[in-house]
């Protein structure tokens, strides 16, 4: 099983979740299989790609949309006072998987900008809609703070 370092806190605990791979199961891209962390938990509700009044930004374009869904994510996590590195669960909500993949290349730039090379669990689902219709993909996470 392989797993990220962490950093250990005064009282003994870690700074940052330790993320699991199993040498049993197909090697992750981007992603990890597990995670665990101790601290206090905090759930974040799905971002889509708006501005500060709720306008869509980047319409009809997956890559850009997924972009902004993570600066948005990252907007709520330093208000809870948490860091992208705290994330311990991702998931993806997509209205086209295939656009999805097709713009896969072009979203990686977007996911290391805000995540640097911190791949935590994910889950990426294909949905028929989400609340605005021109949205095409909402970001949700779970993230744990020690301390």
């Amino acid at each position: 099983m392989t797993t990220t370092s962490t950093t250990n806190s005064e009282d003994g605990g870690t700074d940052t979740p330790q993320l699991f791979n199993s040498p049993e199961l197909e090697r992750p891209i981007g992603f990890s299989h597990a995670a665990t962390a101790r601290g206090e938990t905090y759930w974040f509700s799905g971002q889509i790609s708006v501005d500060e009044n709720g306008g869509i930004l980047y319409q009809g374009d997956m890559a850009m949309q997924f972009g902004q869904a993570l600066r948005n994510l990252a907007a709520e996590l330093r208000a809870a006072k948490c860091e992208p590195i705290n994330v311990i669960k991702l998931t993806y909500f997509v209205t086209d998987i295939t656009a999805y993949k097709n713009a896969a290349h072009a979203i990686g730039p977007h996911y290391v900008e805000v995540f640097g090379h911190h791949f935590p669990p994910a889950t990426l689902v294909e949905v028929k809609g989400l609340i605005d219709p021109e949205a095409m993909v909402e970001i949700e996470c779970v993230a744990v703070r020690h301390g």
